[in-house]
């Protein structure tokens, strides 16, 4: 069991799906968790603080004095023909997925470099690595979350902040209810992975444990998939 005890770790997006897993995770940890979002996830032993990526006050985080950790997990999935999409919709998810992650740093830099052990977790798509059609506007705002956490996994490294990314494949969430509406799509999509199942918010959160934790202390600057095999497997 890794140890978060006296640990603040911040969770941006905890209301639903992989946020909501991975707060409830690091409470059983002994962590003390913060979170973040337009609506408090029905956690206990948590501070919130209201956050809306897209209305955002650019001061909600100034009070936190220190931070061991932060996960920006507020994502978007925008599935369309590239002829459907609009210059609107490549603004919205680099707003959602970037200029957020932006801000939200921005803003906690100072509470992070506070501590001698803290990591910044970013999340990506595996749309990044293996081109997939109709995931033009959210790969390009991903594909940026990637560039952004390298660039900043080099120039936080004097400061010992760690900064790395998960790009995870379909996993089962609020955020993909259309994708899996039904169990032909679930098991359509289950297929597709050379491990036969779409992701659980556990197996991307329980990635995200260790990558905050001090076990992972040497771990910086990396894209990790967590993707059932879909981006590095093909089946004979």
């Amino acid at each position: 069991m890794l140890n978060f005890k006296n640990k603040t770790i911040l969770v941006v997006g905890a209301s639903s799906g992989i946020g909501y897993e991975l707060t409830q995770l690091l409470i059983n940890q002994e962590a003390n968790v913060i979170t973040a979002s337009r609506t408090a996830p029905q956690i206990h032993h948590i501070q919130h603080i209201t956050f809306d990526v897209l209305n955002d006050k650019g001061n909600e985080f100034s009070d936190i004095p220190q931070l061991d950790g932060l996960v920006y997990c507020v994502g978007s999935i925008n599935l369309k023909p590239f002829s459907r999409l609009e210059p609107n919709d490549f603004i919205k998810d680099f707003q959602i997925n970037v200029l957020g992650a932006i801000k939200v740093i921005q803003q906690t830099i100072s509470a992070l470099k506070k501590s001698e052990t803290s990591s910044i977790v970013l999340f990506s798509t595996v749309a990044v690595s293996v081109g997939m059609g109709f995931h033009a506007s959210v790969a390009t705002a991903k594909g940026a979350v990637e560039g952004l956490a390298k660039s900043l996994a080099a120039e936080f490294a004097i400061n010992k902040i760690r900064v790395n990314v998960i790009a995870p494949s379909l996993t089962d969430t609020p955020l993909a209810k259309n994708l899996l509406s039904t169990q032909e799509k679930k098991e359509a999509s289950a297929k597709r992975h050379p491990i036969s199942r779409i992701g659980k918010p556990i197996d991307i959160a329980s990635l995200t444990t260790f990558l905050l934790s001090e076990e992972a202390s040497w771990i910086t600057g990396q894209i990790i998939s967590v993707d059932g095999g879909l981006s590095s497997l093909r089946l004979l």
